[in-house]
């Protein structure tokens, strides 16, 4: 083998044979460098190899649960037991439920245990007498359209990935967060942040999806995420009859919904806030506190589409807090206008010249098509 295809074999240098600067500064940069690839290779390999490990335990256990001599005397026991029988560090009764399930939901895995790596084939090969008889066979009702290559789902997540995509039961939706992670480099903290709040969903039915999903692959540091559109069905409003009254008594009866809608750190603090100003009573709407990010959240509910004096009340709302409600440690109050339509001039002019961190954003009582969703998504995996 010559040394310029150990060097891209390995990740070497291309010249490390020749290299002849034995500075004791160069050799620990050299080696350092050698310890990170090796490490980062050894990573990524023994990632592949949990990663098939767990596919083939979850095609046993099915197997064994479709043919196995003796499986009505373990019943619905069977995974608890089977851990206990088999000891072993890492393998419990949680693995093996999310191993089945990761069998049964990814069935296009066969492509790389039939030939696209060697290491699975010839994990394969050890238990060709006992499973030559099966076929591994892609559901024929899935649109190949919508499932990500097996190869590109061995090679580019993690099985923490892909378990935290299982949790989603929409192949569909699972078939978006695939394309988004393995094209945004997501960690799994980063993918179960964006699975919580329903980025599926959003980027579904945003008037500009480009841009919210260009905005999920930038470094996330904290800064506030105002969802556009927020999704308000679990309210059960009929969208062509109800008051702004009507949508803040539901958004109250159902607040960890709107909770879990808000995104990460959100505190409820009071509903109906008064502010004296001028000696004349005002209310803000609802009024959060978002303990990651260290400051009030003041919501302003609207039945109507956006009107620029709504924003102007919401603005001297926020200026309010600031000056009067700020805790030491406090950063300053943000704005969220919340309304049915928006024309994005509008706002854009009405938020021009306003020191305040203000937001206009919409809600929908309703969520979009299932059509709607595939046309997006096939738009989206046109363009990786």
């Amino acid at each position: 083998m010559k040394t310029t295809e150990i060097a891209v074999q390995y990740n070497l240098p291309a010249n490390w044979e020749q290299d002849k600067e034995f500075s004791f500064d160069h050799l620990s940069d050299v080696v350092t460098q050698l310890h990170d690839s090796a490490y980062s290779a050894t990573v990524k390999a023994i990632n592949r190899f949990a990663t098939v490990r767990n596919y083939v335990i979850g095609f046993y256990i099915v197997e064994y649960e479709q043919h196995g001599s003796d499986r009505a005397k373990y019943g619905e026991r069977l995974l608890k037991r089977l851990a206990e029988r088999v000891n072993k560090r890492g393998i419990n009764e949680t693995l093996l439920k999310v191993s089945r399930a990761f069998y049964l939901n990814y069935p296009q895995i066969q492509t790389y245990l039939k030939g696209k790596s060697a290491m699975a084939s010839h994990q394969l090969e050890n238990e060709k007498s006992a499973t030559a008889s099966h076929e591994l066979e892609i559901c024929s009702t899935s649109s190949n359209k919508f499932i990500t290559p097996a190869d590109k789902l061995i090679s580019h997540l993690s099985f923490s990935h892909l378990r935290e995509i299982l949790t989603v039961d929409d192949p569909l939706a699972r078939f978006f967060y695939e394309t988004e992670c393995i094209k945004c480099c997501w960690s799994v903290k980063e993918l179960r942040r964006q699975i919580s709040t329903n980025l599926y969903f959003r980027a579904g039915i945003s008037k500009k999806p480009e841009l919210l999903l260009q905005r999920t692959e930038m470094n996330t540091t904290p800064v506030l995420s105002i969802k556009d559109p927020f999704s308000f069905e679990f309210l059960d409003l009929r969208p062509e009859a109800f008051t702004e009254n009507d949508l803040e008594n539901a958004l109250i009866t159902h607040l960890q919904e709107f909770l879990l809608e808000m995104g990460k750190g959100f505190c409820f603090e009071a509903r109906q806030k008064r502010m004296i100003i001028d000696d004349e009573y005002y209310f803000a709407d609802l009024v959060f506190y978002n303990r990651v990010l260290h400051c009030n959240v003041i919501i302003e509910l609207k039945d109507d589409e956006f009107n620029h004096a709504d924003l102007s009340q919401l603005n001297a709302y926020v200026s309010y807090y600031r000056e009067n409600e700020m805790n030491p440690g406090d950063n300053p109050p943000v704005g969220i206008l919340l309304c049915t339509r928006k024309g994005e001039k509008m706002v854009e002019y009405a938020l021009a010249g306003m020191d305040n961190n203000l937001f206009v954003s919409t809600y929908m009582l309703s969520l979009p098509d299932k059509e709607t969703l595939k046309a997006f998504i096939l738009k989206e995996t046109d363009n990786r």
